[in-house]
């Protein structure tokens, strides 16, 4: 039998992203590389556990999730998260951010301060800026004023995100348009919370970081991996949890790595069918009216 790894998910550090394995090895991500990497026939997807704790049954999950985890270790998991509101005691500052990832497409959130652009990377805002910084729940009372206000939601389905990343502006100008509108008409609201401290337009662009400048526009996104299957290409960008790959087809394939996590993984079989892949959904038409 080959050699096997399972993966615990890919990671935005200062150096840039890596794929992280159990028991602590870092994979880089540097454009160009080679990822190639296939599943035994037989392979099984299995419960990651919660809060660094296997999975005490080893559950089976779907191939398709991306969370990884069982009911019970995901209701688990979520405990005691800013995500699930049972962290109000939080001393720590946060910062309310607005992240747009392409034309329409403007989400409003929080991230604690002390993570700097990490939230942002993870979840593959094309660009950012801030509006505020103070307490979590102050933070909290500012983004539920603006998606009151405005309709600007706090989750984007990743299926919207890849989609429109191939009709991104040319232009960083272009790219903070539709922030640097809703950010002066943000701080411009009646009951905006006394503790949170506003914060000037600072748009961060990520479009150079990602590799989105120079890669070609994806085709194609993987499915799930399955039992007895293989992907393989060059790196030729990194968007949130997706790897973008030029497949030897010479077609652009997305895969999340989300996807990875729960699988024990192998090199790279020759004679190994590609995992399942679906055409990318066209970019939805957003009324701009519900910014503006």
């Amino acid at each position: 039998m080959a050699q096997q790894w399972r993966c615990a998910g890919m990671r935005w550090a200062a150096d840039g992203p890596a794929l992280i394995w159990d028991g602590g090895r870092r994979s880089a991500l540097t454009p160009g590389r080679t990822v190639a990497f296939g599943v035994e026939e037989g392979g099984a997807r299995t419960c990651v556990g919660a809060r660094g704790n296997p999975c005490p049954a080893r559950r089976p999950v779907p191939a398709r999730t991306t969370g990884a985890r069982c009911g019970e270790c995901a209701r688990l998991d979520r405990a005691h998260s800013v995500a699930a509101d049972t962290l109000a005691d939080d001393p720590r500052p946060y910062r309310v951010y607005l992240a747009w990832f392409g034309p329409g497409l403007v989400k409003v959130g929080i991230t604690a301060v002390e993570r700097g652009s990490a939230r942002l990377l993870e979840q593959g805002a094309v660009c950012f800026t801030p509006l505020g910084t103070g307490p979590l729940m102050a933070a909290r009372r500012a983004e539920e004023t603006l998606r009151a206000a405005f309709g600007v939601p706090d989750r984007i389905p990743y299926a919207e995100k890849r989609a429109v990343r191939a009709v991104l502006p040319a232009s960083e100008e272009e790219r903070a348009a539709e922030i640097a509108a809703l950010h002066a008409r943000a701080l411009a609201l009646p009951g905006w919370p006394e503790s949170l401290t506003p914060e000037p337009l600072r748009p961060v662009d990520h479009v150079r970081l990602f590799g989105l400048d120079t890669a070609p526009a994806a085709a194609g996104e993987i499915t799930g991996l399955a039992a007895g299957g293989a992907v393989g290409g060059r790196l030729v960008a990194v968007a949130g949890p997706d790897l973008h790959l030029l497949t030897g087809e010479g077609t652009v394939v997305v895969l999340d790595t989300r996807l990875m996590t729960g699988w024990d993984l192998v090199p790279a079989a020759g004679d190994r069918p590609a995992f399942p892949v679906r055409p990318l959904a066209r970019p939805a038409a957003h009324a701009q009216d519900e910014l503006f």
